[in-house]
């Protein structure tokens, strides 16, 4: 059950709020791994689930192609299960197999790549425990905090790794993401990826394939681009965020509903330098909804980026997020817009846009 479905607002006279300033979560190596699997919004997804347009014959094609790439991991993975050899190499793993060992889903917005990618998860004949599910973020994350060799060592005896939302953005981390990836191909990992055409290169095609598949250096051929064409809503541009509210109402929302948070927006945003964001999910665990009061614009980019990922993970959990001040998208200045981690930002205001639109039945029932 997602943490929103759990904390549904009652006629609730006062309770306490939670404060997320006040939690430092410290989450073991193991937690960090068990828990790449999809986000709760995509635990239903599968194959059957998903709807192509039956004007775009390329959604049909790559069902037919992921679920015949799902059945092809059967088998015995070498090397024993990779959470279990979490502290240690374990036996060598025979050399993967020549030929694709990954797909890469190349589309626009809203054609129903992450639903797909979490759909080939979900159909991989494999335990949970060998099979591993996160955003590029969350990957490099991992790494941050076990440190490279280790997560060689944890995610090698897997038998798929799923990457959402590929980043092209940063060039540190995509190297080191791409020669991570490369010592899992090592070992007979398969892989499945997504990525978006940034929103600013809009006039300079829609796709992202090359861009990927060059990036990756030395493992494009290890990954067979499955072209997903359909409709494409960066062109409707930036969702407009719905109004804030008042301090007042934030304040009584948070002390009317169960399992809420209350925070002063400056004061998170402070919270999160200190905390590492791989941790950014503990720091949500239990939360119904977070209520933020003096939401303004964050002041530099290393901020920015510690709300992206925080951003993310209340989407994933699907927590309402409430809050007065400044609208979500004005969060980020034009000059950060325009640079290079614009799709990180526009990503933000999206998600956290949606989540504000959720916390209004909240607002609706106090």
């Amino acid at each position: 059950m997602s943490s929103s479905a759990a904390s549904r607002p009652g006629p609730l006279a006062d309770v306490t709020p939670l404060s997320l300033c006040a939690r430092e979560p410290h989450v073991p190596a193991d937690r960090l791994v068990a828990e790449m699997v999809p986000p709760p919004r995509f635990d239903a997804v599968r194959f059957e689930t998903y709807v192509p347009d039956p004007d775009q014959p390329s959604q049909t094609e790559a069902v037919r192609v992921l679920e015949g790439f799902a059945a092809g991991l059967g088998g015995k993975p070498g090397g024993g299960p990779g959470r279990r050899r979490l502290f240690g190499f374990g036996k060598a793993r025979e050399k993967a197999p020549s030929g694709p060992r990954g797909v890469y889903l190349d589309g626009g917005y809203g054609v129903g790549k992450t639903h797909l990618l979490a759909s080939l998860w979900h159909a991989t004949p494999a335990e949970p425990a060998l099979k591993a599910f996160g955003t590029f973020v969350e990957l490099t994350n991992l790494v941050g905090a076990l440190g490279f060799q280790q997560t060689v060592r944890t995610l090698s005896g897997h038998r798929l790794l799923c990457i959402d939302e590929f980043e092209l953005d940063d060039p540190g981390d995509t190297v080191l993401v791409s020669t991570l990836l490369g010592k899992l191909v090592e070992a007979g990992v398969a892989l499945a990826a997504t990525s978006n055409t940034l929103p600013g290169k809009l006039g300079e095609g829609r796709f992202a394939a090359a861009d990927f598949l060059r990036e990756i250096q030395g493992l494009s051929a290890h990954f067979r681009a499955l072209r997903i064409d359909g409709e494409d809503y960066r062109h409707r541009g930036l969702p407009e965020a719905p109004p804030p509210y008042s301090d007042d109402e934030v304040t009584r929302v948070a002390h009317a509903t169960e399992g809420a948070s209350l925070d002063a927006f400056p004061d998170l945003l402070d919270h999160l330098a200190r905390v590492h964001p791989s941790r950014y999910g503990a720091l949500t665990d239990g939360i119904g909804a977070v209520c933020l009061t003096g939401v303004r614009p964050v002041p530099d980019q290393s901020t920015a980026l510690r709300l992206v990922v925080l951003a993310d993970r209340l989407y994933d959990r699907e927590v309402p997020v409430l809050a007065s001040g400044q609208p979500f998208d004005q969060l980020f200045s034009e000059e950060m817009l325009k640079g290079g981690y614009r799709k990180k930002y526009f990503r933000a205001i999206s998600r956290l846009t949606a989540l504000a639109r959720d916390a209004k039945r909240l607002a609706d029932t106090v």
